[in-house]
């Protein structure tokens, strides 16, 4: 009897150790606290910044959009007559809240078959990949955030098409994580000061 004990113990220490943290961080109006708070998100928006020259408040501020730093956030449940789920709105999952085809196209390019989007690195990474496709493609450059996360939401073919025009609600949206990313700037420049 001792040895089931055991082993059921055993299991539930090995299960904790494999738990993710996908809770977001405390205090999401400040830069330097969810930084603090959350130490591999700095190492995974500095390797993303270092490899593709996105800015780290524009990442931050577009994840924050996308998830609320919510690691494992998906799109609500849509439901017939008000009580029969019948799926999700979208495929979005992760951070980054990036759908399954955009996934796959970047695990074939770059993240490879292992990367999540549940893992902060690869949805740093992921940000950065697709941002650098938005300059190459679009042109909007990698410091204009609300053209960027427009790119973002509509995908790039429909943002060329302008398919956010006529979205006044998506429009304002993207000055919202403007705005996030310039204040994230400000505040980051503050952090080592204190």
């Amino acid at each position: 009897m001792s040895s089931i004990l055991r082993a059921l113990v055993l299991l539930v220490v090995l299960g904790s150790c494999g738990a993710r943290e996908y809770s977001a961080p405390r205090d999401l109006e400040n830069a330097c606290a969810i930084l603090s708070e959350r130490p591999e998100y700095r190492r995974a928006f500095k390797a993303a910044e270092r490899k593709y020259g996105v800015p780290m408040p524009g990442m931050m501020a577009m994840i924050y959009q996308e998830s609320k730093f919510i690691g494992n956030n998906r799109p609500p449940h849509q439901y017939a007559l008000g009580v029969i789920p019948i799926g999700r709105q979208s495929s979005a999952l992760g951070y980054s809240q990036a759908l399954d085809g955009t996934w796959e196209e970047y695990q074939n390019e770059v993240g490879g078959r292992r990367s999540r989007r549940e893992d902060i690195h690869d949805a740093a990474d992921f940000m950065g990949w697709y941002m650098t496709k938005t300059v190459a493609e679009t042109g909007v450059s990698m410091y204009d955030i609300r053209n960027q996360y427009l790119a973002y939401h509509d995908g790039r073919s429909g943002f060329k098409r302008g398919t956010w025009r006529s979205k006044g609600w998506l429009i304002r949206v993207a000055g919202e994580v403007e705005q996030r990313a310039l204040l994230y700037d400000a505040q980051l420049r503050g952090c080592g000061k204190r």
